[in-house]
């Protein structure tokens, strides 16, 4: 196998004491999959009796590309199934000549297993994750807890390869960006490689790519990171990190607002708000009582008062609703009149409503999140998926619905459900008091 020089520079990063997470790629024909089928055919024939992994988001597509790209990558070592390694399709496993093992795995984040309890007690030398921007950051950090076999024995530090064609996701926020703005982590790093990159690719691969539409040509030949791709998203993806850093925002009156989740994999979701500063709680598996428990404790610390409280009525919120006699936040409910113009815009419901004043909230730099880190790549997610359904519809404006964001991001979206429940209040018929 002749490698590019994008390939060796990655390959160099793979095999140093510094790195521990390199994504590579950014757009197609690059020789991604390559790199990555080469980067664990030579780890498994140097190290006996260590143990790769090799995962996409699907195992089924997974078998019907990558591993043909391991395949063709194993022949031009001169490798050879029967006599080299064995494929067992079965229990999804390449087992080489001296004890090494290459595992595929399925890494989509399926409702039934959100935890990815399926990969148990796996234990892995390194980890290899093809088009990675299709997994979630859940799924790549389980990944790489799971890697701490034979480090020891061999001196090895964890390694983790992402392969990837431009996304807004953690592939984007975790490598792309910091690497762009020059603060990236000094145990990771980014090699953008393109088509052009790759003297190995067919010239009959770039001429596909220029038939492409201007969004796919975009992304997958000039590798454009920042090509806004989906006209139906209602918030700019900078601007949800800005989110998490616009520490400017004036401090104001004290609201709390509450999406509730009991005994699920959902969870509770609670913002203590001053102002549009929010600082975010997260409980799992609490009941009612607990719930409103803790409400009432956080209305006590940060003194807000019970009508600048409001709880999802929906579902099991209605108890916490009644047992706090607070506001209800009630879904599908009417919108509410627009306090300018004093009449009901264009919604479909109270929801979409106040969607979209978040989404105007965020997009003009006017909130401050603070949260917990592992909170804050799922706050992004679902933020992400803020987008309007029927675009080209003039009818009433709406969102996508909760089921479709489920099966998008494989949970609720419980954050961003709590954080544009504080645009009641925006609409809230607010009373002034007058000087005689």
């Amino acid at each position: 196998m002749k490698l590019t020089i994008k390939q060796t520079i990655a390959l160099d990063y793979l095999e140093d004491d510094i790195t521990r997470e390199l994504l590579f790629g950014g757009g197609a024909g690059g020789g991604k999959t390559a790199l990555g089928c080469y980067f664990q055919i030579k780890r498994r024939l140097k190290y006996p009796e260590s143990r790769g992994l090799i995962g996409r988001a699907v195992l089924k597509t997974l078998k019907e590309t990558t591993l043909v790209s391991f395949f063709q990558v194993a022949k031009m070592q001169g490798l050879y199934a029967g006599q080299h390694y064995r494929y067992n399709a079965q229990s999804s496993q390449i087992d080489f000549f001296n004890g090494s093992v290459i595992l595929l795995k399925d890494l989509f984040q399926y409702p039934s297993d959100p935890n990815f309890d399926e990969l148990g007690s796996l234990e892995i030398t390194d980890a290899f994750i093809d088009e990675a921007n299709q997994c979630t950051d859940k799924a790549r950090n389980v990944v790489k807890s799971r890697i701490r076999f034979m480090l020891d024995d061999y001196g090895l530090i964890p390694k983790s390869l992402y392969t990837c064609n431009p996304a807004k996701n953690w592939t984007y926020s975790d490598f792309y960006k910091p690497d762009r703005d020059n603060v990236l982590d000094p145990d990771k790093k980014f090699v953008q490689s393109l088509v052009d990159d790759n003297a190995n690719v067919s010239k009959y691969y770039k001429e596909n790519l220029l038939t492409l539409d201007k969004e796919s040509k975009e992304r997958l030949l000039f590798g454009n990171w920042e090509y806004l791709s989906d006209p139906s998203s209602l918030i700019e993806y900078d601007k949800i990190i800005n989110c998490f850093s616009n520490s400017f925002i004036p401090s104001s009156d004290p609201f709390i607002t509450c999406d509730v989740a009991r005994f699920g994999n959902d969870s509770t979701v609670i913002g203590v708000w001053f102002g549009f500063r929010v600082k975010i709680f997260r409980y799992a598996k609490k009941s009612i009582v607990e719930v409103s428990d803790i409400i009432k404790a956080l209305m006590l610390e940060y003194r807000v008062p019970l009508s600048n409280v409001v709880v999802d009525e929906d579902g099991v919120g209605g108890g916490a609703v009644d047992i706090l006699k607070c506001k209800g936040f009630v879904n599908n409910s009417t919108p509410l009149n627009n306090p300018i113009t004093h009449e009901k815009d264009n919604f479909d419901n109270l929801k979409s409503q106040c969607y979209f004043k978040l989404a105007e909230k965020i997009n003009n730099d006017e909130l401050y999140i603070q949260c917990d880190d592992s909170h804050r790549q799922l706050i992004i997610e679902e933020l992400e998926q803020v987008k309007q359904k029927s675009v080209d519809n003039d009818g009433k404006k709406g969102i996508i619905p909760k089921d479709r964001v489920k099966q998008l991001i494989g949970r609720s979206p419980d954050f961003s459900d709590m954080l544009a429940m504080r645009m009641f209040f925006e609409f809230k018929p607010k009373f002034v008091v007058g000087v005689w």
